[in-house]
């Protein structure tokens, strides 16, 4: 989970043979191409592409293939990738793309925008029932295309014992910005770094949110990076690492903010709830509480990150794809995910049993209803890699020169 932030070469390189395959005529931009044949009723022989974080969610995964696949008479075989993008981009390629598949919503303007998943989502029991911030992450030229698996959002995550001996309590939990930054000058104070935030747009986005900005228009289809609202998240998160109130991982000598939470070399980190699992399995004994990130000037804002459930329009078994995916997104199915291998349901009506049973995330759900999914448009790859190279130097550079470049390449790519 801490590797979300990366962006491989060999991904762009997936995703730039699924475009060009798509603009040489595997079909999707194709109208003469012939639709596949389709079975819309009896057994399927589905094939299923997941990008796993483990065991537990391949053999979470696997089980509730195998009930439907009994339920339903059909037969699902669940291939957990051993990298996702690639193998994607490989399959498309060669116009043999698995049935049902995960995709990565940073991926998915990438996918829609060459017509390879099918359009499905609405045609869900329930499919208002995603919460409004996934439902828009998963929505292209005004279709939403497919069903949100579950999802992560950020927070504030605290370490309790650093929190005391700088002498805070409960009541000095920051709310604002302002506060935020009082708060930090007190840890500053004990001698340890009040917050260690990772150095790409997919933590400091967060703050852009919180100022009511972000890179691109709701609709995906313009650029609004060099704005005023993002120009003054910058200056703030360039006040706090010029100040030493913040650091990146690596100026902490550490991998991601987790770790440095957990080494105790930073009192405060912003994290998404995957930070849980790594805190108990390498840091059992550090105590720590999670709460929602500081609003900012134009309220509370936090990033999400999510993956849908996509089926591809050259499947022959469209229904029986759509019918998994109805069994695979109830209420009672997302909780068994939920337990087995600690993702947060994509269900509004799952919200109550799972803060229910997991009290200690109510400020990653929470988020749910402010959140800002990843940039909505294809072709943006390199120019958030070049963003995060900006991010990297934030501290000694101009915030201003950085939006006007992303402005430019954002433009560019969005043509």
């Amino acid at each position: 989970m801490k590797n979300r932030t990366v962006r491989t070469a060999v991904l762009g390189a997936a995703c730039a043979a699924l475009l060009s395959s798509a603009a040489c005529g595997s079909g999707f931009d194709d109208d003469k191409a012939a639709a596949p044949a389709q079975q819309s009723g009896g057994p399927a022989d589905l094939q299923i592409l997941i990008g796993s974080s483990g065991d537990a969610e391949t053999t979470a995964v696997k089980d509730a293939a195998a009930a439907w696949a009994k339920k339903s008479g059909s037969t699902a075989t669940v291939t957990p990738a051993q990298d996702l993008a690639q193998q994607l981009g490989q399959a498309f390629a060669g116009d043999n793309p698995p049935d049902v598949f995960y995709v990565d919503a940073s991926r998915f303007a990438d996918y829609a925008s060459v017509g390879a998943l099918e359009p499905y989502a609405d045609k869900l029991s329930g499919a208002s029932d995603f919460y409004p911030s996934l439902r828009t992450t998963f929505t292209y030229d005004g279709t939403f295309y497919c069903a949100p698996k579950d999802f992560s959002t950020l927070a504030l995550v605290i370490n309790d014992d650093l929190w005391a001996k700088a002498g805070l309590g409960e009541g000095d939990v920051p709310t604002t910005w302002d506060q935020l930054t009082a708060v930090s000058e007190k840890l500053k104070a004990e001698g340890v770094t009040p917050l260690a935030i990772a150095d790409t747009r997919d933590r400091v986005g967060a703050f852009l949110v919180q100022a009511g900005g972000w890179i691109t228009s709701p609709d995906g289809k313009q650029a609004t990076a060099d704005s005023p609202e993002n120009l003054k998240a910058l200056q703030y998160v360039q006040s706090l690492l010029k100040d030493k109130l913040a650091q990146f991982p690596s100026q902490l000598d550490a991998g991601w903010g987790g770790e440095a939470f957990g080494k105790g070399k930073a009192a405060m980190t912003v994290e998404g709830n995957w930070i849980k699992g790594a805190l108990k399995a390498d840091f059992p004994d550090v105590k720590y509480s999670v709460h929602e990130l500081p609003a900012g000037p134009k309220g509370k804002g936090t990033l999400s990150f999510t993956n849908c459930w996509g089926i591809s329009s050259k499947s022959k078994y469209k229904q029986q794809a759509i019918d998994f995916v109805e069994a695979m997104t109830t209420v009672d199915q997302q909780m068994a995910f939920a337990r087995a291998f600690g993702v947060m349901p994509s269900r509004q009506s799952a919200k109550d049993v799972y803060t229910k049973e997991f009290p200690a995330d109510g400020p990653f759900v929470n988020g749910a209803d402010y959140a800002q999914g990843p940039v909505n448009a294809p072709k943006m790859d390199s120019v958030l890699a070049d963003f995060d190279t900006g991010i990297q130097k934030l501290a000694s550079s101009d915030p201003k020169a950085l939006l006007e470049r992303v402005q430019k390449n954002t433009q560019a790519a969005l043509g």
